[in-house]
């Protein structure tokens, strides 16, 4: 989906999945008013379950933080905090540590060929 058919900032600046809690702490790291509600649905989507409701301005109408004026300063900041959320770095280490152990799996086939490939069944005449 493009900026043009409705898309709320470009795919070079969003995070990837973003996770209700990540948004939720990145809004409090930020020092926003954020109220998560995990009994919601989006209705476009259903099975995406939750949503956030943040308060960007004061009831003066002065930003909370002066670096996000609005709603698409927030989705951009957003965008660059989550991918360093402290849960995303935790899984990518754990990713590039643990799946490296090589050929000991016996996941690559056999080198003998011994394994029959195919149905196995009677050949009809």
């Amino acid at each position: 989906m493009t900026i043009a058919e409705g898309r709320r900032i470009a795919v070079t600046k969003a995070a990837e999945d973003p996770k209700i809690q990540e948004m939720v702490d990145s809004c409090t790291y930020l020092k926003i008013p954020v109220h998560a509600e995990l009994d919601k649905a989006y209705s476009r989507d259903f099975f995406q379950r939750g949503r956030i409701r943040v308060q960007i301005k004061k009831p003066d109408n002065t930003p909370h933080n002066p670096d996000i004026p609005n709603k698409m300063a927030l989705m951009l900041k957003l965008g660059e905090l989550i991918p360093k959320h402290v849960g995303r770095t935790k899984k990518d280490k754990d990713k590039e540590g643990g799946g490296g152990g090589g050929g000991a799996g016996g996941s690559h086939g056999g080198a003998g060929g011994s394994e029959k490939k195919g149905k196995g069944g009677k050949k009809r005449r």
